[in-house]
């Protein structure tokens, strides 16, 4: 062994160390039962509940190379996928320890490198085989949906005592034996594990039943499955039901269908739309057992659904979707609604009871609304000089002209109605309000194309640019109002709901009586918007609950004790240099052990195991029988169905309804997988050419060496 490695594994490597540490914060945020975290700001002291691996990393002191860049592939994995940064996290921390122990070992970097990166790369390409269609999935959903409410019409039972538990709101319902006769499956009879997922296709979601219907007042004949407005409803009691010892009278203006009218809520998915029960039910696979999110889901997919009048595949438009935190209301009112929800200062509210029901004329402005804005590339010309004929020391003439002159284009065009992308001057938002004219400011540039085409606005930069053919007709505003049709003030600020005729637009209002848990409630909306929208996107999803990591776990396995089986890829199997190839197992070893400390934290986060060690050998349990099967992959997918892997906490009701099953993102999980392990070589690599200097540098970048560089 060259002693340029030796010395590698002879020191400490600090950074690989460093992102251990960091990734172990991240563990409790694994899995549907997590433990979430309350962050304090040191300098304004208030507190903030966080359960994600964004929100922790951006709470941290991240001043060490290698923590900026966790924080970089965190941040780059939540751009992009809005999904996945826990796995990431944690998978960073076990491998990371995975490659420190490899280096205990005396195994040389290249070694390390390549094998877990194409150790990696195989397991990619084995579990593609689980991968499972959309269209069969919504598919098997919505025939699951029959088979549960003709079970339920059979049996004349919906839950205990005719009730749900409040938390377990949306849970899937099957008839258990009508299932097992249509499906007829012996896992262990695939030898040649061919992996052809139509053999199994209603294995993996033969426990999903469907959304039963909603509470709804005796008379209500609306066809909605669940309500978007008023306070939240179990999904398991019967239609007559008008009291229940959760809630108080539930009267018909809670779950009636109100989409459309002047109180702007949405219903949840018809029972008959097209493709709205397979995207509902969907939306419930991918929740992960987010109850608030996945009622909102439903109620956005319906109406995007009906606006697309099932013309094209079904997809989620996320562009037309925006979210506002209402703070001061029970999270039950979080609903949907029509329109772009904000919140607005009294001042301003007095302003939009003015305009009661009349049309107004909208302006949208693209950039701040101050005088000192300058577009981005302005630059100012170099041989002109500005002088103030009459300085004032006191300060403001300029600033008077500028905001009467602002004042006076408004008035000029009648305008109303002001959205800004950016900031605006409080001097401006006071002439305004003076004057009667509305204005918003932050305000999302996808919110700004909407009411530009639903209007006929144009954006304009400065108000120095506004013409005729820039403002817009046909907008309105009004004051939002809960299920119940009552008016919300909660003093400092109130919510506001404005929209246009055709407008495409949809806000989930978020409400919530804990100020600290507003953030927490947006990412988990977000998150599950984005699992429901990328798996749209890529036509296709894992079975989730920790299956795809044991089919990982289980091929890595067999390459390591069998390294010789077809299948395994030539460049683990065949390394160029015999004194490296010998390290093939040890490394490959290691990389199995972060996929087995994964699954054992999973279990233990899911309270299905009471430690580590307790988890650690029901995931050796499923391993020998995955093994003597004889088709690992069908053994999971079959465990998968019967909820025996790794189950999802959601308890189920005797008899009657199973335990939630859950999907994964295809393309986020094998893309948070392949940055972890980025991630850690980087790093490893790194610290390997500060440890040895240049003379390790040259052996590192030797032609021998160079064939196993991965980045």
């Amino acid at each position: 062994l060259p002693m340029a490695f030796r010395d590698v594994n002879a020191r400490r490597h600090i950074g690989l160390q460093q992102l251990s540490a960091l990734a172990s914060t991240g563990r409790s945020f694994l899995g549907p039962v997590k433990s979430h975290k309350f962050i304090v700001d040191e300098i304004t002291n208030q507190s903030t509940l966080i359960c994600s691996a964004v929100r922790l990393v951006e709470s941290l002191d991240l001043t060490s190379a290698a923590g900026q860049l966790l924080n970089e592939t965190i941040q780059a994995q939540n751009k992009e996928f809005k999904t996945g940064m826990s796995t990431l996290l944690f998978l960073v921390g076990a491998w990371s320890s995975a490659v420190v122990e490899c280096l205990q070992q005396n195994v040389p970097v290249p070694a390390i490198v390549s094998v877990m990166s194409e150790g990696l790369n195989s397991c990619c390409e084995r579990v593609q085989c689980l991968q499972i269609p959309i269209h069969d999935v919504k598919k098997e959903l919505c025939s699951s949906r029959v088979r549960a409410k003709a079970f339920e019409s059979k049996t004349g039972q919906v839950g205990r005592d005719g009730l749900t538990d409040p938390w377990n709101l949306l849970c899937f319902q099957r008839d258990t034996s009508a299932t097992e006769k249509a499906i007829p499956i012996n896992s262990c009879s695939h030898q040649g594990d061919d992996c052809d997922f139509n053999k199994f296709l209603v294995s993996p979601l033969a426990g999903f039943g469907s959304v039963a219907p909603v509470v709804k007042a005796v008379g209500d004949k609306s066809s909605s499955a669940l309500s978007g407005s008023g306070v939240t409803a179990s999904s398991c009691i019967t239609r007559k039901l008008t009291h229940s010892r959760h809630f108080s009278t539930l009267g018909k203006s809670h779950f009636a269908s109100q989409r459309g009218n002047f109180q702007g809520h949405l219903s949840g998915p018809s029972a008959d739309g097209c493709g709205c029960c397979g995207l509902g039910c969907l939306a419930v696979a991918l929740s992960h057992g987010n109850q608030t999110s996945v009622k909102l889901l439903q109620s956005i997919a319906a109406y995007q659904q009906e606006r697309a009048e099932c013309s094209g595949p079904s997809q989620v438009n996320v562009a037309e979707i925006v979210t506002c935190c209402v703070l001061g209301l029970p999270e039950g009112y979080s609903c949907v609604s029509p329109g772009f929800v904000t919140l607005v200062s009294p001042e301003q509210a007095t302003v939009i009871k003015h305009f009661a029901d009349k049309p107004l004329r909208v302006l949208l402005v693209d950039g701040d609304l101050t005088e000192g804005y300058r577009h981005l590339g302005f630059n100012r010309p170099s041989n002109v000089r500005t002088i103030l004929e009459h300085p004032n020391p006191q300060g403001g003439r300029a600033g008077d002209v500028w905001l009467s002159r602002m004042s006076d284009i408004l008035m000029s065009f009648q305008v109303n109605l002001v959205l800004v992308k950016g900031s605006v001057c409080k001097n401006v938002m006071e002439r305004c309000i003076a004057s009667r004219i509305l204005v918003i400011g932050s305000v999302a540039r996808d919110v700004l194309c909407a009411f530009g085409a639903a209007t006929g606005a144009q954006a304009v930069t400065y108000l120095s640019q506004l013409n005729a053919s820039s403002v817009g007709n046909g907008a309105w505003a009004e004051l939002w109002k809960t299920g119940d049709g009552r008016a919300v003030d909660l003093g400092e600020l109130l919510p506001a709901r404005i929209g246009a005729g055709g407008i495409p637009l949809l806000t989930a209002v978020l409400t919530t009586a804990l100020p600290s848990k507003a953030q927490l409630l947006e990412d988990q909306f977000w998150t599950s918007l984005y699992r429901l929208h990328h798996a749209l996107k890529d036509g296709k999803v894992f079975p989730g609950g920790g299956a795809v990591e044991l089919l990982c776990l289980s091929h890595i396995q067999a390459l390591t004790e069998h390294p010789g089986l077809p299948g395994n890829d030539r460049a683990v199997r065949e390394l160029p240099s015999p004194w490296l190839a010998e390290y093939k197992s040890i490394v490959l070893q290691a990389l199995a052990r972060g996929w087995r400390r994964y699954l054992s934290v999973l279990l233990c986060n899911t309270a299905k195991a009471s430690s580590e060690l307790e988890a650690g050998a029901s995931v050796d349990h499923h391993l020998q029988k995955a093994a003597a099967c004889g088709s690992p992959s069908a053994y999971i997918l079959e465990e998968f169905r019967r909820g025996g892997v790794l189950r999802s906490g959601c308890e189920p009701f005797p008899d009657q309804v199973t335990e939630l099953k859950v999907c994964d993102n295809v393309a986020a999980k094998t893309e948070a997988w392949r940055r972890a392990l980025d991630l850690v070589l980087l790093v490893l690599q790194t610290d390997a050419e500060i440890i040895t200097g240049p003379r390790g540098n040259q052996i590192l970048n030797s032609p021998v060496s160079s064939e196993f560089m991965f980045l």
